[in-house]
């Protein structure tokens, strides 16, 4: 895998690629986004550490106020009415076979990028006992802040595969 490995202690704005994939996406509702939130069904193991992870995860990120979605499931978290969408326990992304695919290094985490049917971006952790992905609205088509918001919370509970 292909990966701009840099730490980011600041916003970081994504390169042209990701700003065209969210731009795509002007037209989508944010409501939409959380009302249509799977649960993931990981592994035992996977699920332990989403639960520990939806423990340490903040309660506001990029200004978003924490809106999780009406799931109820540890697995599940939300900001800002769907802007900002975590999954944990999801299963590992086919893309992550592509040596071709975009990585970005977040404070210590690593997160692979692909795009949605919808043209949202979704980042999903690469080299993590559970695979965490977190997808993100038009609104932050240049900010990989939350990504970075995330990473203390999964470094602390999603332990290292490598």
């Amino acid at each position: 895998m292909t990966s701009s490995r840099r730490r980011l202690s600041r916003p970081v704005f994504l390169g042209p690629s990701a700003a065209l994939v969210l731009m795509a996406a002007a037209g989508c509702s944010s409501g939409d986004a959380t009302a249509s939130v799977t649960v993931p069904t990981p592994s035992p193991e996977a699920a332990a550490y989403c639960r520990a992870l939806h423990k340490q995860l903040p309660i506001a990120v990029a200004g978003q106020e924490r809106d999780d979605p009406g799931s109820g499931s540890d697995l599940t978290a939300g900001w800002g009415d769907g802007e900002i969408v975590l999954r944990c326990g999801v299963p590992r992304p086919a893309k992550m076979d592509d040596a071709q695919s975009k990585a970005i290094d977040a404070n210590g985490v690593n997160w692979m990028l692909e795009q949605q049917d919808d043209g949202r971006p979704r980042f999903t952790t690469t080299f993590r006992k559970a695979y965490v992905e977190v997808t993100m609205s038009v609104a932050y088509a240049h900010d990989a802040s939350p990504l970075a918001a995330f990473a203390p919370a999964v470094r602390k509970t999603v332990p290292n595969s490598l």
